[in-house]
């Protein structure tokens, strides 16, 4: 069979990086092989996400780049999957005729043998269809060569929450987890193939086992994981605060793998924007939780999301929104204008907020936890960090670059380094977004591989 080419374009979340992966998994069975030349691929996906106005943009800007391509090039072939997919269905090929398959989130385990009637068909296909994937896809073979340390793994999807701002529970279906047993082989198998961090995932890991999890909650997963021989570093998003159980908090200090970080996403904070957005929590609530967190682990790192222009919005909500990001002092955050999404409820909402007034918010909240985070990188300078060596730094060639428990970046120049080794790296500078270090000791240590664990002189 002839070798086959494919590019896989991912856009949004963790979720979809996974995805990603388990398409390669799939169209390795029609002789697809990765390929980073967009100019080369006989199949071209692209795998979108829609939880924001601007990425979905993104997708028809990404879209109009190909029209010329497959007017040069007929017999490629053009595929949308993901959450934009789900949601839009047959308006993206009437929108974007070039387009040769759609297929949703539910078809992700249908890839091949879509790809397969187009192939032999030459017909487009639209795949929208909810039924047929009752769980998280999981492929196991084969396996590409890991080229980085780290790995995403969905240990389950779909939302019970219905925010009244996210499309999730629309184009992600119903909150269903992956049998335990099937995720501990998974990291097993990425472990023996090179991986050194895991990360799981779904949209609320928080909920894992709550409907089915075949007897096993996420505290009890993450422990099981944690056992795993020769993996370093476990890490998990996203967490809901209203399901994040004191056995998770307690799992802070008793794992020894579990990373000093947490990805919390308050939203707001303000109790009435709270309510509108029906999350399930007040201010006070998500304070106690981050409390109990840094009574566990006091070097706990903690991240958020924080939408700011909801409708209603007034300045009085924003302020106690400002008020939070202040008591709280994250590590970092990511901050999202309010944008209306299809079939969300807030989108009827009636008082929207005027788009100067969410642009002057949003840059106030930028500026403030800027502040806050730059500090907080300044506090490490002169300590020695442990990192994760995950690859060539972006800015410089000689740098290598990887993180610290607490998942924030650190830079370095050292010849002796491979990736995927831990090394103890002392900060000597810091910026907003990244750190600056020099390797400590010599010989940095012996691949992690080995008998399961690494050592190295400080």
């Amino acid at each position: 069979m002839k070798q086959k080419q494919v590019h896989i374009v991912t856009m949004g979340c963790q979720m979809n990086v996974y995805d990603s992966e388990q398409m390669l998994r799939h169209l390795a069975s029609l002789n697809y092989r990765p390929t980073s030349r967009l100019d080369q691929a006989d199949l071209i996906l692209l795998n979108t996400c829609s939880i924001r106005e601007k990425a979905e943009h993104k997708v028809y800007s990404f879209l109009g780049r190909l029209v010329r391509m497959k007017r040069l090039r007929p017999d490629i072939i053009i595929g949308v999957g993901g959450c934009v997919a789900q949601q839009e269905g047959y308006h993206l090929v009437e929108r974007a005729p070039h387009i040769d398959i759609v297929f949703g989130t539910f078809a992700l385990g249908r890839i091949a043998s879509l790809v397969q009637q187009v192939e032999d068909q030459k017909k487009q296909i639209v795949d929208i269809d909810p039924r047929g994937m009752s769980e998280p896809l999981y492929v196991k073979e084969p396996v590409f060569k890991a080229e980085r340390p780290t790995a995403f793994v969905t240990v389950m999807q779909g939302c019970d929450n219905f925010c009244t701002y996210c499309v999730v529970p629309y184009v992600r279906g119903r909150e269903t987890s992956r049998k335990h047993e099937e995720i501990l082989e998974e990291v097993r198998l990425l472990v023996e193939n090179g991986i050194r961090e895991v990360t799981l995932i779904g949209q609320n890991v928080n909920a894992y086992g709550q409907k089915k999890g075949h007897g096993c909650n996420f505290p009890a997963l993450l422990e099981r994981v944690n056992g795993i021989e020769g993996l370093r570093r476990i890490r998990f998003t996203t967490s809901h605060p209203k399901d994040m159980s004191d056995g998770l908090i307690d799992a802070f200090c008793r794992l020894d793998k579990l990373a000093p970080h947490i990805h919390l996403p308050v939203q707001s904070g303000s109790d009435r924007v709270l309510r509108r957005m029906k999350r399930g929590y007040v201010r006070d609530f998500y304070l106690k939780k981050v409390a109990k967190l840094r009574k566990v682990r006091p070097d706990v790192a903690i991240t958020s999301d924080i939408i700011v222009g909801f409708p209603g919005e007034d300045t009085v909500d924003f302020e106690a929104t400002v008020d939070l990001v202040r008591q709280v002092g994250f590590d970092n955050f990511f901050l999202f204008k309010y944008s209306d999404r299809p079939n969300t409820p807030a989108a009827r909402f009636s008082n929207k907020v005027p788009e100067p007034v969410k642009r002057e918010r949003f840059s106030t909240l930028l500026d403030i936890q800027g502040a806050l985070t730059t500090k907080k990188n300044k506090a490490l300078v002169g300590t020695t960090q442990e990192v994760l060596v995950e690859g060539p730094g972006k800015r410089s060639p000689d740098q290598l670059t990887g993180r610290t428990p607490c998942n924030r970046i650190v830079n370095f120049v050292d010849g002796m380094t491979r990736i995927g080794q831990i090394i103890p790296v002392r900060v000597v500078q810091a910026f907003s977004h990244s750190l600056l270090g020099h390797p400590v000791g010599k010989g940095h240590g012996r691949n992690p591989g080995e008998n399961g664990g690494m050592s190295y002189a400080a």
